[in-house]
């Protein structure tokens, strides 16, 4: 079978785990409501990691999925990229530990850290790799274990985050009409505290709270509607479209707010935007990848539709991507 230049998702899978944490049980833990999180995120429930899970158990689960749903054996991987900020250990690589659990003995593996825009890095990296000929498959995973590192004593933040991990299988498109057709990626380092975690690198601890994720939630919103916008309408316009031509929008899902602001940006209507955050949360670099199987299985994402990807994560970093699936 002939192939494009393009870099198509020849399999997808997500995991998450079986503990589910709802707004409900929230209100037990914390000063907050069901009613206060719904109307202000989104966010009715989350997975949080229990009796063993952690971010590479999950990142094997949706592993499994993914190559099994490509048709792919683990020994044709030429390389694993892992987007992650709650690595399994402080080194080495969990991607290198995902290696060994799969048998994927020719791959290279590495983990990088972009946050929730994480999984978008990673399509961003693959397609140039891919497209190069330097790999003919790789797999790119987004899992985080926030649950490990959010303060469930500051109601601001431990509402927001849950836990997951999604997977895609990565080769050259057969068809030369479908594929990974534009990516855009940026960064603004100047104002880290904007959403950070100080613990688990080398910088002294200080305090309590700086053990855990900190974010100045105002500031946050607005930077991330203006660069989710601007990401979307630069992968669009570099591609000659409009939102017009758009089957799916996919955004990472922080927020409901966010995400209406940013479809109103780009003038999408938001029936054509897919939403799961009112069961995961914010799972970070895995919010995008549990997405992906979910919105086919659920029809929403069929072969030949025009989808642009889109997040905003800690760095900051911000980017998008567009595919005919």
């Amino acid at each position: 079978m002939a192939h494009s230049d393009r870099m198509a998702m020849k399999g997808l899978g997500a995991a998450t785990p079986q503990k589910v944490l709802t707004n409900f049980d929230l209100e037990k833990m914390v000063d907050t409501s069901d009613e206060w999180i719904r109307s202000r995120t989104g966010i009715e429930r989350r997975h949080v990691c229990d009796n063993g899970d952690s971010t590479l158990s999950l990142a094997y689960e949706a592993s499994r999925k993914a190559l099994d749903d490509a048709g792919v054996t683990p020994d044709q991987l030429g390389m694993i990229l892992f987007a992650t900020v709650t690595p399994e250990l402080g080194f080495p690589a969990t991607a290198c530990l995902l290696q060994d659990m799969l048998g994927a003995k020719n791959a290279a593996s590495m983990d990088f850290m972009a946050a929730c825009s994480g999984f978008i890095y990673g399509l961003h990296l693959a397609d140039a790799l891919i497209r190069g000929g330097a790999h003919e498959y790789i797999l790119l995973v987004g899992a985080e274990s926030f649950s490990r590192i959010v303060n469930w004593e500051d109601r601001d933040t431990c509402v927001l985050f849950g836990d997951g991990a999604g997977a895609a299988v990565l080769g050259r498109s057969d068809d030369p009409d479908r594929g990974i057709i534009s990516t855009f990626v940026q960064s603004d380092g100047a104002n880290p505290e904007m959403l950070m975690c100080i613990a688990g690198g080398t910088r002294e601890i200080k305090s309590h709270e700086e053990q855990f994720v900190t974010m100045a939630g105002r500031e946050l919103f607005k930077k991330a509607v203006t660069a989710m916008g601007d990401a979307a309408d630069d992968s669009l316009a570099s591609a000659g479209y409009t939102s017009d031509d758009l089957s799916l929008l996919i955004p990472h899902q922080a927020n409901t707010r966010i995400i209406e602001a940013t479809a109103k940006r780009i003038k999408l209507p938001m029936e054509k935007v897919f939403l799961n955050i009112q069961e995961y949360g914010n799972t970070s670099a895995a919010t995008i990848p549990i997405c992906l199987p979910e919105a086919r299985e659920t029809g929403r994402m069929k072969q030949g539709d025009l989808v642009l990807m889109v997040a905003f994560g800690a760095g900051l970093t911000w980017g998008s991507a567009l595919m005919r699936y």
